[in-house]
């Protein structure tokens, strides 16, 4: 389902998962990988195609969330900050949120943009976990020294998830361990099992 004001969201019955990021860093990408799906979630090449906040119940286990991009859009000033209030109030008043995974575009590392909605997160105390996006196009020699720069801007917030993970949706690179933490959050939650979904 589509939310495109907080009087729509669900009930808060299930444990959420949310997938943030710049505009363009492959959220919908992802969302369709993990799951196995090619159109769940729809992808588009055009920053800020999605405009709302999009609900995924796997056999009502979890719900994963894809949300709408930071940055650059092509749309309206008024629309992208719409969207963006709206996610923002989800993310800081949701309950029953167990982990936002923030996406990065492994070409460009940690953009300014990134480090407001990090101190966003830790102010609010949301748990965030970093996901380093498109790894394929970063060079294997380029891996380790990305990973590196990246865990030690995270060390010192107090919300960030300490494993960083890295994927690439094209190649299915890092699946498998994305879907191990979606799969743990859930059964983190009593009586839950998502293994059979993802």
């Amino acid at each position: 389902m589509g939310v495109v004001d907080l009087k729509q969201l669900p009930a808060p019955d299930l444990p959420e998962i949310a997938f943030a990021g710049r505009s363009n860093v492959g959220k919908s990408t992802l969302l369709n990988a993990v799951t196995n799906q090619r159109s769940l979630a729809r992808a588009s090449n055009t920053p800020g195609r999605t405009r709302e906040l999009n609900f995924f119940n796997l056999d009502d286990r979890i719900m994963l969330v894809d949300l709408p991009g930071y940055g650059y859009a092509r749309t309206s000033r008024g629309a992208v900050e719409k969207w963006t209030k709206l996610t923002r109030a989800y993310l800081k008043g949701r309950a029953n949120l167990s982990r936002c995974f923030l996406l990065i575009d492994g070409r460009h590392g940690l953009k300014p943009n990134d480090l407001e909605i990090m101190d966003e997160f830790d102010e609010a105390a949301v748990i965030y976990q970093l996901v380093l996006t498109k790894i394929d196009k970063v060079k294997l020699a380029g891996r380790a020294d990305l990973h590196a720069r990246t865990e030690k801007v995270i060390a010192k917030r107090p919300a960030a998830h300490p494993v960083i993970l890295s994927v690439s949706s094209l190649k299915a690179e890092g699946l498998a361990e994305l879907r191990a933490q979606i799969v743990e959050l859930a059964l983190a939650e009593p009586d839950r099992n998502v293994a059979g979904s993802l």
